[in-house]
């Protein structure tokens, strides 16, 4: 697997990054302790986790396998924070609640710090004051580069002005979905390109439609089976999509991939991504990916853009 530097940063990142979305809640400890070992022995560092990740539960378990394999191993990416709400936990974006949360994870995690904080805007509190809670963190050494995790371009543009600015924090990387059935931001990937920032793209499986599981049926034990996630797959069921799916089984079936393995490459060698994000609920999952990530050959790669719409 590929590693590089995060856009122009000193962050050297695997092309593959390992998401934890479903550990705690539908992948045992076991199982996931077995997918990042095997992650970072095919060469992958990037991991990202969220404190409402595992509805609470992906942290625990994410200690537990980076104890395993060993912190030296692993560019943590911690994306956004938590605060409690009634009898569940809501997404923080309020200054306070970010360091608390932050501070909570760090102790759970047994680190000093994460490698980058993504951090994420929260409905109602400046924009303003959750960027100063990261450069706080910044400065303080518990998060040695910070990131935004937003889709609102806006948002983006604050954030990389404010960062540019004497005392605060540079931003390094931007997470937000990108893939071949939805290139919404393939234009904000150029711009952060030019202005040295990585990308992180999210989904980059579109929550399991490029895999080509749904084309005829869905499979009792998939997401879109799941009342809890089946809002990642159900947005990508429409006929446009339908179409850019079909052309990545074709171009799979082509090449001797897996549908799944060409959606990902795609992803991972769009120009201007630093890393593509994937989170599989099984090992059989990951070496689907893992087993075969080289990438696409530029014919291909072109017939791909232009079925997703990009020129």
């Amino acid at each position: 697997m590929v590693t590089t530097f995060c856009g122009r940063s000193g962050l050297r990142v695997s092309s593959i990054g390992l998401g934890t979305l479903t550990w705690g809640r539908d992948t045992d400890a076991a199982e996931a302790c077995e997918m990042l070992a095997r992650f970072v022995d095919a060469g992958g560092n990037l991991v990202e986790c969220s404190p409402m990740h595992g509805e609470g539960r992906a942290t625990d378990v994410l200690a537990e396998a980076v104890a395993a394999v060993g912190r030296h191993r692993v560019v943590l990416a911690w994306r956004g924070a938590s605060r409690p709400d009634a009898d569940s936990w809501r997404p923080a974006g309020g200054r306070g609640d970010m360091l608390r949360s932050l501070d909570d994870a760090l102790q759970r995690l047994g680190s000093d710090f994460v490698d980058v904080w993504l951090v994420s805007p929260e409905a109602g509190v400046p924009l303003e004051e959750t960027l100063s809670a990261a450069e706080h963190a910044h400065r303080t050494g518990r998060a040695r580069y910070i990131g935004m995790a937003s889709s609102r371009t806006w948002d983006i543009a604050e954030a990389v002005t404010r960062g540019a600015m004497p005392g605060g924090a540079p931003i390094t990387a931007v997470e937000a979905p990108l893939s071949l059935v939805d290139t919404r931001l393939a234009g904000l990937v150029a711009e952060l390109e030019d202005r040295g920032i990585g990308f992180f793209a999210a989904s980059p499986l579109a929550g399991g439609a490029l895999t080509g599981k749904y084309r005829h049926s869905t499979p009792p034990d998939s997401r879109a089976a799941s009342p809890h996630l089946r809002h990642l797959v159900e947005p990508h069921f429409t006929a446009a999509a339908r179409g850019v799916i079909e052309a990545t089984v074709r171009a799979a079936e082509g090449l001797d991939r897996t549908a799944a393995d060409v959606a990902c490459a795609w992803a991972s060698g769009y120009p201007g991504v630093s890393s593509a994000i994937i989170g599989p609920r099984t090992t059989r999952q990951l070496d689907a990916v893992l087993e075969r990530e080289a990438p696409l050959p530029v014919p291909i790669r072109q017939v791909l853009n232009e079925v997703a719409g990009l020129r």
